[in-house]
């Protein structure tokens, strides 16, 4: 995964990112597919849009997104449509499975098929395409917009400092707490990890997917950990702070105070747990606030606040969500650029919210209707704030599996801590080898 806060639970897993359980349209943030694509050389910075681009531009364009289970892009395109008529915008709906999505947009690019002039694309996607050179150098128009977008965001769209992407919607995780256990947020997983032993534990996503992925990197950002070199050409995370937070990971689940079968469990399993009543501590996406609140054995009876940090560390969460990024293939550049800048507008980021979708532009926070239907934006926007992308690699889904298995394997006792750090490290190492 790439959550929604607020939309029923079959949309829920529709859309819950690939932190999450299916597609990654806006939730947690991503598919956990191990078919990324050899890059053929490093990204250039050829191929650049400029604000200049858009102006004046006329033609057709085509949206390639993911299914829109909220109604926010149909809404926009018909507002886009309605407001000019020199560019004409249309929709096509990809798979609802990130997996599926990407694969459907890989067959186009490797075809260099101009028929997805904008592309949907997963926030862990970004390396991959560019390395690729499979869309558009939009550099210039980020620097003239940047100040109006939540910077996390636009950092996802980065890859070897150029900006290859639109942010268009987001999402972090945060922690959830019974008032009726605990009297205050914690600030650290120590307080979460001591408060939860001392009454009804704490649940999580701890099944062997990119779920456990982003747990797992939430603690280590917090603790000061990395997964690669600065460089992103070497693995860095056979590291004692990886080890440190693998094993306090580990304690959790022998000492009981993880929830049981919690190395099963993804984003449904740990809410519908939750939701009976049976942890202090719920580790989700936002999606679950308005949900918990119709479950009886915890309406009223809970809170959410931002992810605490460790070691008196701050937080730090990762970041899902989904991106618009312009097909190196296109026919018609610039009318591309003039429906992605629609999209990122007040109008577009509005719509967003309104569908119950974290939006990517501070403004959009201050919106009274966005406001409502987030019903927590401040919480969220916060959480988003200080969340960060995951490893920027073209080869990121290998890396990913890399984690997940391997901590699987720790938190349900079949390999040691000193065991899974290495094997993480051989298996990251090996797959960088081949970019």
């Amino acid at each position: 995964m790439r959550a929604r806060a607020w939309m029923v639970a079959a949309s829920c897993i529709a859309v819950l990112a690939g932190c999450g359980g299916g597609g990654d349209n806006g939730n947690g943030g991503g598919s956990s597919s191990s078919g990324t694509a050899k890059p053929t050389s490093t990204a250039s910075s050829g191929n650049v849009l400029t604000p200049a681009a858009a102006k004046g531009a006329k033609g057709n364009v085509t949206l390639c997104l993911p299914k829109d289970v909220s109604g926010a892009f149909h809404k926009t395109i018909d507002a886009y449509n309605k407001s000019q008529s020199a560019v004409k915008a249309t929709l096509f709906e990809l798979s609802e499975s990130a997996d599926e999505q990407r694969n459907q947009l890989v067959q186009r690019l490797d075809a260099k098929s101009p028929e997805c002039d904008v592309m949907g694309i997963d926030v862990i996607w970004t390396a991959e395409f560019a390395s690729q050179h499979w869309v558009k150098d939009v550099t210039p128009v980020i620097a003239a917009r940047k100040s109006e977008f939540i910077p996390s965001t636009v950092a996802t769209g980065v890859y070897q400092g150029r900006n290859w992407a639109y942010p268009y919607n987001s999402n972090a995780a945060l922690l959830y707490y019974r008032t009726d256990q605990v009297p205050k947020a914690p600030t650290t997983w120590e307080d979460v990890y001591r408060d939860a032993a001392a009454d009804s534990g704490v649940v999580y996503q701890g099944a062997a997917y990119e779920g456990l992925t982003c747990d797992f990197l939430e603690l280590l950002y917090s603790a000061g950990g990395k997964v690669l070199t600065p460089d992103g050409k070497s693995p860095a995370i056979d590291s004692p702070v990886t080890r440190q937070v693998l094993d306090f990971m580990v304690k959790g689940v022998k000492d009981g105070t993880a929830a049981n079968g919690v190395t099963t469990y993804m984003e449904e399993d740990s809410r519908r747990y939750w939701e009976s009543g049976k942890a202090t501590f719920m580790r989700n996406w936002p999606y679950a606030y308005a949900l918990g609140n119709k479950a009886p054995a915890i309406k009223g009876k809970f809170k959410i606040t931002t992810l605490p940090g460790i070691d008196g560390k701050p937080g730090a969460g990762v970041l899902g969500g989904t991106q618009l990024a312009i097909n190196a293939y296109t026919d018609n550049p610039g009318a591309s650029l003039a429906v992605v800048d629609y999209f990122t507008s007040e109008v577009g980021q509005r719509y967003i919210g309104e569908g119950s979708t974290p939006p990517v532009t501070k403004a959009a926070y201050q919106d009274p209707a966005v406001r409502k239907a987030l019903g927590l934006p401040d919480e969220i926007e916060k959480a988003i704030g200080a969340a960060k992308p995951r490893p920027v690699s073209p080869v990121y889904p290998q890396i990913s599996q890399a984690i997940y298995k391997n901590v699987n394997q720790a938190l349900a006792g079949r390999i040691g801590t000193d065991a899974a750090v290495k094997a993480m490290s051989s298996q990251i190492q090996e797959a960088l080898k081949t970019f």
